[in-house]
């Protein structure tokens, strides 16, 4: 798996756990997450060109939501339990993933370039 892979997986999951969260408790902020998820679906076809700029707005829009997740919603989830609570450990989780894989390319690439 590389990063492009690893941030398919994450928009794809963002966006549809995101409509998920949506459809279930009819808020419009469970739509945050979808449209990280759009924004990061936009930026696929720089990660396959390899373009550092798109790259880095990648990492950039995968470490907000992460953050967001982590500092603001799990411990909201945590307190309400249910399935709240797995939807948001599964954003976190593919957040977590993409973020291993942008990190893993940016060392390759640093790596390749010396």
């Amino acid at each position: 798996m590389n990063s492009r892979m690893g941030n398919l997986i994450n928009s794809t999951s963002l966006i549809l756990i995101g409509l998920w969260g949506y459809l279930s408790v009819l808020s419009i902020t469970a739509l945050i997450p979808v449209a990280f998820g759009i924004g990061l679906i936009l930026c696929d076809s720089g990660l396959k060109n390899h373009n550092k700029l798109i790259a880095h707005i990648a990492v950039s829009l995968t470490l907000i939501i992460l953050l967001a997740l982590i500092g603001m919603r799990l411990p909201k989830s945590i307190e309400d339990g249910g399935i709240g609570l797995v939807r948001v450990i599964l954003m976190i989780s593919t957040s977590v993933l993409a973020m291993v894989y942008f990190v893993k390319s940016f060392i390759d690439a640093r790596k390749a370039k010396q």
